[in-house]
């Protein structure tokens, strides 16, 4: 069986006060252009240097490889669920492959989301059991054609199967969940109890990259490069799934404040074209630009005026925590995670209720009009996202396998005396 990226063992820094500890991750993919991967990406940088850490994963990009072990799953071709099913077996039959015959005994099993049913320690970034209640009514066959069943009823079997997991991984009693917002952590002890065994852990960012200074350097540049002239506003919205974003609110709003002046960057993969006709209708055609993803996404943020997120849920949010860091303005919804380290006012604006589009509409004409509020949201967004690093983040997790590696030594002495 194949077990490694490159079929050579690489040589792994370890901690001489760790020197036995052997960490071992599952994720199916890790990149930087996904938030909860990216997070897993910045806490493996930060964890390779104390840990003897393997990572199980079928695809792994801006990862540092030399002081890890990558052991590559390979990937099915076809349907999301066939190879999710596959991923899930495979990576139980990899580990058990490595502990037979390679001596790779990991002493805590890592694993953001429902990946696997032995896991130590869960970094949970959704609960599918509150989710698959928001989007009921989107998985009803009755309102999309016949054509689209077939994609629907994928996401059904998907939603309810990673519901069922759930179930079962996150009802272990001995299992240590990190949720990454107190959102989560209240859904998770809703959904499965055992309130005690849940840490919050924020998300972070890197301050060399997100800081005002570095906005400061990047903003001509990078509103020449996206055509902004002195007098624009422009506002700011990086997501993945628009749709859950709150870009429909957004596009309804920016035609409420009909301003001429105001331009709307989007930035992701999701297709345009399901936006065009509210774009048109809102008047805003011109106005709304779609933007690829790029790696210094602070070139988006130096650009911008305002970040607005009026997210219909979403677990944390890692783009408004940058454009904080970045010293810009945002709106947010108190449906994002991100809402638990804004005060409303002070160093953010918060909507109540993320398909309220007049309300979102008299929050962006308050920025537009008062450039006193900008700044000092703006300084005050900066201060407050100072503390949330990426180094706190990896201490937190460090601190938690920690802990649950000791609990665990602590049971293997007890079974003995509780046998006799």
């Amino acid at each position: 069986m194949h077990t490694s990226s490159n079929d050579e063992r690489v040589a792994l820094t370890k901690d001489p006060a760790n020197s036995r500890r052997c960490v071992a991750i599952v994720s199916p993919f890790l990149d930087k252009r996904h938030g909860t991967e990216r997070a897993v990406i910045e806490c493996i940088s930060r964890l390779a240097g104390k840990y003897e850490v393997h990572l199980y994963s079928q695809r792994v990009e801006d990862v540092d490889l030399a002081q890890i072990r990558w052991h590559r799953i390979p990937k099915l071709p076809g349907p999301h669920l066939v190879n999710f099913l596959w991923w899930f077996a495979a990576n139980h039959i990899w580990r058990w492959w490595n502990r037979r015959f390679s001596g790779v005994v990991p002493d805590i099993v890592f694993s953001p989301g429902v990946n696997c049913l032995d896991a130590d320690v869960v970094s949970v970034h959704i609960v599918f059991a509150t989710f698959i209640r928001q989007v009921r009514s989107e998985l009803a066959l009755g309102r999309t054609s016949p054509w689209f069943w077939p994609r629907l009823l994928h996401r059904r079997l998907y939603y309810r199967l990673v519901e069922r997991l759930e179930g079962h991984v996150y009802g272990r009693p001995q299992l240590a969940l990190a949720a990454v917002s107190r959102r989560v952590a209240d859904e998770l002890a809703r959904s499965y109890g055992h309130k005690d065994r849940i840490s919050v852990i924020y998300h972070a960012f890197d301050p060399q990259q997100f800081s005002p200074q570095r906005r400061a350097s990047l903003r001509a540049e990078a509103r020449s490069f996206l055509g902004l002239d002195a007098g624009e506003f422009a506002l700011l919205l990086i997501a993945n799934d628009w749709k859950n974003k709150g870009l429909p609110c957004l596009i309804e709003a920016a035609g409420m404040v009909h301003e001429p002046g105001l331009r709307l960057f989007v930035v992701g993969g999701d297709d345009p074209v399901a936006f065009r006709s509210a774009i048109a209708h809102r008047g805003l055609s011109g106005q709304v630009c779609f933007l690829p993803p790029r790696p210094d996404v602070e070139f988006y943020y130096a650009a911008a005026d305002a970040y607005v997120g009026p997210s219909l849920e979403d677990a944390f949010a890692l783009p408004p925590a940058e454009a904080m860091a970045c010293g810009l303005p945002v709106i947010i919804s108190r449906n994002m995670g991100v809402s638990e380290i804004i005060t409303h006012g002070h160093d953010g604006l918060i909507l109540e209720d993320p398909r309220d589009s007049a309300t979102l509409a008299g929050l962006i004409r308050q920025l537009m009009a008062y450039p006193e509020l900008c700044s000092q949201l703006s300084q005050k967004a900066a201060l407050t996202t100072r503390s949330y690093t990426w180094e706190r983040n990896a201490q937190e997790i460090r601190d938690l396998i920690e802990q649950v590696h000791v609990q665990k030594k602590t049971q293997e002495k007890l079974r003995p005396r509780e046998a006799s």
